[in-house]
């Protein structure tokens, strides 16, 4: 699938193809991860013409990086898997998951356009075909390709081939430094490439930059308790594009609300999915024992992992979850796992009490057996582990989600501090904030995404369309 992407992208690269000549176009979309690839795509395919500017050499930003899966509900997967689910329950989830700081607007929309959104993204070919549980959820409701591969790379994939066939102009290494403004309106951006400056003029502007969350500095000064954690984020996501907007007017919401991810390699900046626990793996203590809920959302079991001895724990599981998922074959190629033919030896290996684990073993086997986690309450319990050989992973949380960004609404148009559109400007993905509240739920960013790019891109053409 990466071979494809590359092949794709040699295709579309215009390194050498394109100069710093100033140009005009319908639509100019910034960012090209799920978000922009997303806007990109719906503005051109109704009717108008597209220019999507990436800065890095590679599309797919922070997408590239998701795993677990993408969060729909009443969907036709669901439905023919006899998945009792609903937009009202996923809103539920999500407003619960988000402590209720989450926009209800955008929620609502978030929700009630998922299910939507995947046969949208199916029809452009992402294979979107197991469904599974995350955290969070109350529902079976993440889905995710085949075989338990990792979602982002799949919908770039597809996105990136379908902006090929639309005949997309896309042009990567090209950072955009500035908006243009012309009175209230935005009309383009100053991009840099290769040195050179230039300007492309355009009816609309749809933002796709992502977020924060590898910008150290910025984390710290809205955030200054996360200051020294490590970042799961793409290199690329420096907050930059949060900042354009601001000095055109654009508002700014939620922005100290930055989520840690609770499974990340200890010392490292790797992050294992959610979808591991999902299949059934716990988390234990040096001690050996289980000390949380696993499928809790993140702000709840990082916090829970960092009250333990050393300030990590171990993801422990089987031989038939690694077999369930496929993500757990790279992990296990990039040496992030121990394993062990016996509990008593793997716990030997990972410095863990043997008996605690073995303890802890055998009583949640009971607890799956009997359908009922007397200890914490877990409703979701796939399978007991017990099929060898036995793995562990260290993890620790790291910074991985910023929720907070700019200010939209549900048509993903800018608004200012007073609630008024900036005309011509759009926003979708991890720059916005209000979708997620003060925690995300895992699988919720790439409908976000998705449903908001798909949005900004529909809207920014018709509003290009509609300027004289």
């Amino acid at each position: 699938m990466r071979k494809k992407l590359m092949c794709l992208l040699a295709a579309m690269t215009f390194a050498a193809s394109y100069g710093a000549e100033n140009i005009t176009t319908d639509v100019v979309v910034v960012g090209g991860g799920g978000a922009g690839l997303s806007a990109a795509i719906a503005a051109k395919e109704k009717g108008a013409n597209v220019v999507l500017v990436e800065k890095m050499l590679m599309l797919g930003g922070n997408t590239n990086y998701a795993t677990a899966g993408i969060n729909a509900a009443n969907t036709k997967l669901q439905k023919k898997l006899g998945i009792e689910d609903n937009a009202e329950l996923f809103y539920n989830d999500t407003m619960k998951g988000g402590k209720n700081v989450n926009n209800p607007e955008l929620v609502k929309k978030l929700t009630t356009d998922s299910a939507n959104i995947i046969d949208w993204l199916t029809e452009r070919g992402a294979d979107l075909s197991e469904v599974v549980f995350t955290g969070g959820q109350s529902a079976k409701r993440t889905h995710r390709p085949a075989g338990g591969q990792a979602v982002g790379p799949v919908i770039v994939d597809a996105l990136a081939e379908t902006a090929e066939k639309d005949g997309i102009d896309v042009r990567t290494e090209s950072e955009v430094t500035k908006l243009i403004k012309t009175g209230d309106k935005v009309t383009g951006v100053e991009v840099k490439h290769k040195g050179e400056t230039y300007n492309i003029t355009a009816k609309a502007v749809v933002m796709a930059t992502g977020g924060f969350g590898a910008n150290a500095k910025m984390v710290a000064e809205y955030k200054p308790s996360l200051e020294g954690f490590g970042s799961t984020n793409s290199p690329a996501i420096t907050g930059e594009g949060i900042k354009m907007v601001k000095a055109v007017g654009g508002d700014l919401v939620d922005m100290t609300e930055i989520q840690t991810h609770p499974t990340v390699v200890h010392k490292k900046t790797a992050m294992i999915t959610e979808a591991v626990r999902g299949e059934g793996a716990i988390l234990v203590n040096r001690e050996g024992k289980r000390f949380v809920s696993e499928l809790e959302t993140r702000d709840v079991v990082s916090k829970a992992e960092l009250e333990q001895t050393g300030k990590s724990a171990f993801l422990v599981f089987d031989q038939e979850v690694r077999e369930k998922l496929g993500a757990i074959n790279g992990y296990v190629r990039k040496g992030f796992t121990v394993e062990g033919a016996t509990v008593e030896e793997l716990a030997g290996k990972i410095g863990v009490d043997a008996k605690g684990l073995v303890d802890t073993m055998a009583k949640y086997n009971g607890y799956v057996k009997a359908g009922e986690d007397k200890d914490f309450g877990k409703t979701a319990l796939p399978r007991e582990l017990v099929k060898a050989p036995f793995y562990a992973i260290e993890v620790s949380p790291a910074v991985h989600h910023t929720m907070g960004g700019v200010h939209i609404n549900t048509n993903a148009e800018v608004l200012t501090a007073d609630g008024k559109v900036i005309p011509g400007l759009f926003a979708a993905g991890e720059i916005t904030g209000g979708v997620h509240g003060a925690n995300r739920i895992g699988g919720n960013a790439v409908t976000d995404i998705t449903v908001y790019g798909k949005t900004a891109g529909e809207n920014a053409a018709d509003f290009a369309k509609n300027s004289k």
